[in-house]
Parts: structure tokens; sequence; C-alpha cells
């Protein structure tokens, strides 16, 4: 059972998310509901928090400024949103899961029952600590993504995106090709990457690889085309994905001297 707050500023966000719950979420007791960050951090006080629901959109900030408070109290956060596609993008890189409004039944047990999951393994508090550290300093100056948080299967591992070669598909699992020649393997399909990444700088070249530009030597049609890494891999792209890759090279070398 995992005490629950839902910290939301619309009424109706906040009754329909707590009747959907009530409903659908055994594994919820709602502890409290808050309508702004401070009534929050009073619930966090008064009592053992596991999950909050957290909006974004909040009277008098936003629901990032709660972070630091859900550390202290080894709480996990599910956002609850109808935020740009930016910031889902860092969230879905960094935070534990989050909920476009209209909240989706369906999307709801499915977060409700991974978060069960997370805290049953009880992962370690740092990896946890700095994910969420990056989330908010990621929010804060609407940068793009520099860091990504991958479960390495202990925790988190939290790594710089430049420093990553190349991603491999590997059936359901994506595999992480490091400068330093590390590699961590991950439960997530390529796809989730794809999406989360900056996609000016890492291109999707075949169905089972994804490639940072920066570590790009060359490309040739020797033999069909193909990249070859800094570290000397050589990668086919495939046939459909050709002109595009051509393209992002064009664009990502204009930008790059342009800097």
């Amino acid at each position: 059972m995992l005490n629950t707050i839902i910290v939301d500023d619309e009424e109706f966000a906040r009754s329909s998310l707590y009747f959907l719950l009530q409903e659908n979420c055994g594994e919820v007791h709602i502890s409290g509901i808050a309508k702004s960050v401070a009534e929050a951090r009073n619930l966090l006080t008064q009592h053992a928090v596991d999950l909050i629901f957290l909006d974004i959109a909040l009277p008098g900030g936003n629901g990032f400024e709660l972070i630091p408070y859900a550390q202290s109290n080894n709480a996990h956060i599910i956002f609850t949103t109808a935020y740009d596609q930016y910031a889902l993008k860092a969230i879905k890189a960094n935070a534990l899961d989050y909920l476009l409004k209209p909240i989706d039944i369906d999307e709801l047990k499915i977060a409700v029952a991974k978060a069960v999951r997370f805290i049953a393994l009880n992962k370690k508090e740092n990896n946890r600590n700095e994910s969420l550290q990056s989330l908010a300093v990621n929010l804060a100056e609407r940068n793009e993504i520099r860091k990504i948080s991958l479960p390495n299967g202990q925790g988190y591992s939290l790594v710089n995106i430049d420093d990553i070669i190349h991603i491999a598909a590997d059936s359901n699992y994506s595999v992480f090709y490091f400068a330093n020649k590390d590699k961590i393997t991950v439960s997530k399909v390529l796809k989730e990457y794809e999406e989360i990444l900056p996609d000016h700088q890492f291109v999707r070249i075949h169905k089972s690889s994804i490639v940072n530009l920066n570590y790009l030597k060359e490309y040739n049609s020797k033999n069909g085309l193909e990249v070859i890494l800094k570290n000397g891999e050589k990668i086919a792209v495939s046939r459909r994905r050709a002109s595009e890759f051509v393209e992002k090279v064009k664009l990502y070398t204009s930008f790059d001297h342009d800097k």
C-alpha cells in the first residue's frame, strides 16, 4: 500500500484523479490533497508519503519546487500535466512517470504499478536524488536535456548525453555505448530514447541503431550507406532512413560551424 498525496490547483483535476485512484488502484491510500506547493509541504511533514501525484502549473510557482521536499521525505513523483512537449521529454527522462491530462485510466494503472515495483525494489536513494536534481535543473533552465538517468539494475546511472557514442537495440532492450568504452543495457525500447534525445544530435539510422553525430567520423556508400564512428565501429544506414540521415548531417555540421 502506497501512502499518496495529490497536488493540483484545479478542483476538477483533483476530484477526478481521486475518484480514478479510488476505483482502479487498490495499492494506493490517499493521505491528503493539496492545492499548492505550500500545502503539499505541510502534508509531507504530517504524513509518511511514498508517492505524489504532482501537477506542474500551480499558483505562486510550479510543481518542480516541491522536488527537494520530496527528496528529503523519500517520496516519489508522478507528474500530472498538460505541459509542453519539451517538458514531457525531460520528465520522461528523469521522473518516475508522467500522465498527460485528461488522465487515461489504463495509463494511470500502468503508472501506479510501476511505482509499486520501483518502491518495492528499494532503489539506491542517492541515484534517485541525482535523477530528481537533474530534472529540476533541466526544467528550471529550460535548456535541452544534457543528462539522462538510465536504470542500471541497482539504481540509476546519471549520464551526460555527450558521452553517448551510439545506442543499439537488442530485442526489448537498449544498449548504450560510451566514449570511455563502458556500456549500459536498459530495459526500454530504442524508440523511447529516440523521442527523448535532441534530434539534431542523435539520429536513428536503422531500426536497431541511434548514433550521436558528435562521434561521426565519416559515411560512405561502398557497401550500401554506412557510418564509421570515431571509435572505429561501422553501422549500416537503412535505405528508408538514408536521405533523412544525410539531411541531419548537413544541418548538424552547419549548426556546429555556427556555434
